[in-house]
């Protein structure tokens, strides 16, 4: 196979993971606080050398280097559930998993079975004393202030504990809307915490299948001129094959 075919089949298979980014997009339009992926490339070149030139041109192949997430932060939706909480500017709630200490934006929480207040999966949501925050039987009425205090008719409960990190792309998806790093949280000393509201994705779907088309358009692109090349060696081969017979 020619270097024209391996170029074009290098920017093929980095097409193909981008499609799978796109598509994981639109799959997490509707996942709250789900943040927009896109694949960063660069170009790779590759020195080339013959039989009469030791150092010759540079081939340009086409290299995938990472994933980057598009933290810029979604709508805001009024729910009126009083244990829904959006945060609005920097910060990410903090959840005690059986794995370690997991970061979230999606606030839609919950009380489980012993009043306390846990994620969807039931990981228990941390305050800024790094415990769980627990309600007394007889404490119905939450109230949740824009700085993180937690209150009921009782009076001040906890404080939400709101962390953030010196780079966000950094952190890698633990599943269910988690994150987890290895760096260290920085404690958001004036966070702003909305209740009775959620982050939506910030996917735009419009501009995911306006990406998704010009993918599949260059795709088709390369596969023609893949189909060309193929053509052009398979001539090449014949005109070939009958010089040498006559």
């Amino acid at each position: 196979m020619q270097n024209t075919s391996y170029i074009a089949l290098s920017r093929q298979a980095a097409l193909w993971r981008q499609m799978e980014v796109v598509a994981n997009n639109m799959a997490n339009a509707n996942t709250p606080a789900f943040k927009g992926e896109e694949m960063m490339f660069r170009e790779f070149l590759v020195p080339t050398r013959s039989s009469e030139r030791a150092v010759g041109g540079k081939l340009s192949f086409v290299q995938d280097v990472g994933v980057l997430r598009d933290t810029r932060e979604g709508p805001l939706t009024k729910t009126d559930n009083p244990l829904d909480f959006a945060l609005h500017g920097d910060g990410y709630f903090q959840i005690e998993t059986e794995a370690g200490m997991r970061y979230a934006r999606n606030g839609h929480f919950r009380l489980d079975q012993t009043g306390m207040l846990v994620n969807s999966q039931g990981y228990a949501v941390m305050d800024d004393r790094d415990q769980p925050i627990v309600f007394a039987p007889n404490e119905t009425r939450v109230e949740v202030a824009s700085d993180g205090t937690v209150s009921t008719e009782n009076g001040r409960v906890a404080r939400l504990k709101v962390v953030k990190f010196e780079n966000d792309q950094q952190m890698r998806k633990a599943g269910d809307s988690l994150y987890e790093t290895t760096q260290e949280p920085e404690v958001v000393q004036s966070p702003h915490v909305a209740q009775g509201m959620m982050e939506e994705s910030n996917v735009q779907p419009v501009l995911e299948m306006t990406r998704m088309t010009q993918i599949l358009r260059e795709y088709q692109g390369v596969q023609k001129m893949l189909d060309a090349e193929h053509d052009r060696q398979l001539k090449a081969i014949q005109a070939l094959g009958f010089t040498k017979t006559n």
